[in-house]
């Protein structure tokens, strides 16, 4: 299948158009939504009705499909953060669509920028996985019937960008296996911030109070890992995906069983919910050097 790089290959290139809010992104990152701040102005609560989410990720595999032609596509870094500076540049911060159909009016990007350092990016403090060199934004919603019958009712999870980038086919293939095949070897350290808490609040009652009868080592081992934002690899990546099977046991309060603990230890719903999406990401990018080769 093949691999195509889009880029912007002058200053005359239109880059993206429009911001749509969609069900299901083709990058595959859900926004999040801030909502319910509670800014008080004459005893009035407001919502402050933010959006913030993924724009572009860099070396993203995105399927496409036209017609009978299967392939991936992908931006990098270089391109994604020219495409965000050209997409201000011409003033299309109001442009927005439904599912790539409908015009929408009342929404607007009122924050934008390239995620520098995952760990100090304003993404870890609401649980976002965006990688460095990611396009982030967040996204002002003014419209009553948007936030109201899509938004608060889930029917859009994400952001995807409209816009027109010319094809680069000369990259060699041999480069992408490269870089694919690095990025497999590699460890992660960019769960979020809340998993490394809720790693060590549970460290901290087993201080005090013992584990008793709950965890075997790996458990603990993971919670440890965790708590001191240890490198953890695709096979640790793993488990903690599979760790999902007992969430009916999260609210298990410490003091009266196993569950809620250990839920905790293995970073609670954000470590987990963390592992299964970076799972899916890094199955891709091993699918993707299947095709390559």
């Amino acid at each position: 299948m093949e691999i195509i790089e889009l880029i912007l290959d002058n200053e005359d290139a239109i880059g993206v158009e429009a911001i749509s809010v969609v069900e299901n992104p083709a990058i595959e990152s859900d926004f999040v939504a801030l909502s319910n701040q509670e800014i008080k102005l004459a005893e009035v609560d407001k919502e402050k009705r933010l959006l913030m989410g993924a724009l572009l990720i860099p070396n993203k595999p995105i399927y496409r499909r036209n017609g009978d032609n299967e392939y991936y596509v992908f931006f990098s870094k270089e391109t994604i953060l020219k495409a965000s500076q050209i997409y201000l540049q011409k003033g299309n911060q109001s442009n927005s669509t439904l599912e790539h159909k409908s015009e929408l009016k009342g929404l607007t990007l009122v924050e934008s920028w390239i995620v520098e350092d995952k760990d100090k990016d304003k993404t870890a403090l609401y649980g976002l996985d965006a990688p460095v060199g990611s396009w982030v934004g967040s996204v002002k919603v003014d419209n009553d019937e948007v936030w109201n019958d899509y938004v608060k009712t889930g029917k859009v999870k994400g952001f995807s960008i409209e816009g027109y980038f010319a094809d680069k086919l000369e990259r060699p293939k041999e480069e992408i296996k490269e870089d694919l095949g690095k990025q497999e070897l590699e460890s992660y350290t960019d769960y979020p911030q809340s998993a490394t808490n809720n790693a060590k609040r549970a460290l901290k009652w087993v201080e005090e109070n013992g584990w008793g009868s709950c965890g075997e080592s790996t458990g603990k081992n993971r919670a440890n890992q965790l708590a001191n934002r240890e490198p953890i690899s695709k096979d640790t990546i793993s488990r903690m995906a599979s760790f999902k099977r007992h969430q009916q046991h999260k609210d298990v309060p410490y003091s009266e069983g196993c569950g809620g603990l250990m839920w905790d230890a293995w970073g609670g719903s954000a470590g987990v919910n963390w592992a299964s999406r970076k799972l899916k990401q890094l199955e891709e990018l091993s699918e993707l050097k299947k095709l390559l080769s």
